[in-house]
């Protein structure tokens, strides 16, 4: 597939200056985020001179950000993730399970990101993990891997957490594993009635301990009552959980999951044109049978949508928990295996995948063939230094 001719960082590039005069500036994330954007793979960065071993073809190739905010270094993110889980699925149906927070504390997430993204994260799971371990539903202890989202197709902010649940666990004393009913999970009612008040209970502890800044247009909840009349208003709305009924095998969650993992909140395909008074780009319209549409917006305004979903530095946007969690996730997974009759995964197993990995056209050394003769290897002949780039914040690049 070549490059796409529109570009997230050429918008950056050509409009960012205007969009500091509209709005007075940037954070100092959002700075770092737009400078390396819009220095990936291009001389800032520095690179090296390839030329091929037959013909004697040069080519120059510049260096990549590695920043999970940029739209071009994503994809190889997503296919190194990808191999790297494949070992941890087990051969079992998988669950989609998203989590969304109502639309009245989505201004408080965007003042507060690091506290009420972090409490996305430990409400769902612990409304997961509880529930699931009810023998009422599922009477099992799970394992899941959650990813954060803070986007909708339009790009607005749209804080929602995908979960990707084995439809099945442990049984309490570890002796057996306990499938989910055919089609079903878990009852999203009952899901959505836990998250909602394990969320509030967390977010009222966070206010109490002075954790939250409430400053412009949410300046009147730190007026006497303003902010409990916030959780009485969300309390008494239902709180939205979808899930997805358990589909597929190992595989197939695989490739599902791999569709949410590094996705950014636009990607360069979806670019169409861009001028002096409009970007536009295609969308899907979940509302209406999932229609691609188009949009249409004022650059600044689209600078602004793209920078509302920069992450707090070195926030932690893929977490897993239950049978999964770091601690004890072989362990559990062995476990399970036994318990489903499937076969460990040998030592091996991990070179064999990273040689079934190579794309066609590389060596197992991760040399490229040369396209002018398609005979020789493109080998590095001389490195390019950066060319004085100077990034907001400090050095390396955020790639988590």
């Amino acid at each position: 597939m070549g490059r796409p001719t529109l570009e997230v960082a050429d918008i950056l590039r050509r409009f960012e200056g205007e969009y500091r005069q509209r709005t007075g500036g940037l954070s100092a994330q959002q700075a770092h985020v737009v400078n390396v954007l819009t220095a990936c793979r291009t001389a800032a960065l520095g690179g090296h001179v390839e030329a091929c071993d037959a013909c004697g073809h040069r080519q120059i190739a510049y260096n990549s950000c590695r920043d999970r905010h940029c739209p071009k270094c994503q994809a190889a993110a997503t296919a190194e993730w990808v191999e790297r889980e494949r070992k941890h699925l087990l051969n079992v149906p998988y669950a989609h399970v998203v989590f969304t927070l109502p639309q009245e504390l989505a201004p408080l997430a965007l003042q507060n990101p690091r506290v009420c993204y972090g409490h996305l994260f430990r409400a769902a799971a612990q409304t997961l993990l509880q529930i699931a371990a009810d023998p009422r539903h599922l009477g099992a202890r799970i394992g899941f891997v959650a990813i954060l989202h803070s986007w909708g197709q339009s790009l607005l902010h749209h804080p929602h957490l995908h979960c990707l649940v084995p439809a099945g666990g442990l049984s309490p004393d570890g002796a057996h594993w306990i499938g989910c009913r055919a089609g079903f999970f878990l009852p999203v009612r009952v899901l959505g009635a836990l998250f909602r008040g394990k969320y509030l209970a967390l977010l009222d502890e966070s206010h109490r301990q002075g954790k939250l800044v409430l400053h412009g247009r949410l300046r009147p909840l730190a007026e006497p009552g303003g902010f409990a009349a916030l959780l009485r208003q969300a309390r008494k709305r239902s709180w939205v959980v979808y899930a997805k009924p358990p589909f597929g095998g190992a595989e197939p969650a695989l490739k599902y999951l791999a569709r949410y993992t590094h996705r950014i909140a636009i990607s360069n395909s979806r670019l169409l044109e861009v001028t002096e008074s409009a970007v536009t780009f295609s969308w899907k319209d979940y509302r209406h049978e999932n229609r691609i549409r188009c949009m249409q917006l004022d650059p600044c305004e689209f600078i602004r949508r793209f920078l509302l979903h920069v992450l707090p530095r070195s926030f932690v946007r893929i977490r897993r928990y239950g049978l999964l969690c770091n601690r004890q996730r072989e362990v559990s997974l062995a476990r399970c295996r036994d318990l489903l009759g499937e076969p460990q995964p040998s030592p091996t197993e991990a070179t064999s995948s990273e040689e079934e990995s190579i794309t066609p056209g590389e060596d197992p050394k991760g040399l490229k063939r040369c396209a002018a003769c398609e005979h020789g290897w493109m080998r590095a002949v001389e490195v390019l230094q950066p060319t004085g780039f100077s990034p907001a914040g400090p050095w390396p690049l955020d790639s988590s």
